[in-house]
């Protein structure tokens, strides 16, 4: 049963998005913090208890950073829609989700792992604050100087998004992440391909 805790968590996590954005929607900003709070709480179990017990599975591999993007990006997007945060937040978090889903696309099928880093975290855990502070902001009515500070975090957390990212293209390449070798070998192969035709 034990080792079905982290795969459990990380399904409650995915299965608590549509009740984050449903209270948000209807403006019961306390249940929606709430409820967000606990996504946060199964999300640091989850990953606790799966490397203290050494529970790691493939179904967590993939579906555990999928159910944290998708809590942050649909938690965003709602903020977005009920005009609570400006848009180009979210624009700025959906290009950068982008691009590393293009990176998974092209690593896929190589036997390589890319590791989560500080920065990444860092960023994450400044969206999950200014999440917070937003929905605070919105329930008790809070005024302008509050505002200005969750921006103020909003815009810490996209530069360490854009930082992360940054290391996350220069890792792929000068860490061994993309074996510049197979990518020669690509190369030769196409052009003496060609050469026969």
């Amino acid at each position: 049963m034990l080792k079905h805790i982290p795969n459990i968590l990380t399904v409650i996590r995915l299965l608590l998005i549509p009740v984050i954005v449903v209270f948000i929607f209807i403006g019961n900003y306390t249940s929606a913090f709430v409820f967000f709070t606990i996504s946060g709480i199964t999300d640091i179990a989850d990953g606790c208890i799966a490397r203290k017990f050494n529970l790691i599975s493939n179904f967590g591999k993939l579906m555990d950073p999928l159910a944290d993007k998708l809590t942050q990006i649909a938690t965003l997007a709602s903020l977005v829609f009920t005009n609570i945060i400006p848009v180009w937040i979210l624009l700025i978090v959906f290009l950068k989700e982008f691009i590393m889903i293009c990176g998974a696309s092209f690593l896929y099928g190589k036997d390589v792992v890319v590791y989560s880093r500080w920065y990444g975290k860092l960023a994450t855990v400044l969206f999950y604050i200014a999440i917070v502070i937003s929905l605070l902001l919105k329930q008790f009515n809070l005024n302008d100087i509050w505002r200005n500070v969750d921006l103020g975090l909003y815009s810490l957390a996209l530069v360490a998004t854009i930082f992360s990212l940054i290391m996350y293209v220069r890792d792929l390449y000068q860490k061994g992440f993309i074996d510049k070798q197979d990518l020669n070998k690509e190369v030769t192969v196409d052009k003496k391909e060609k050469k026969k035709k």
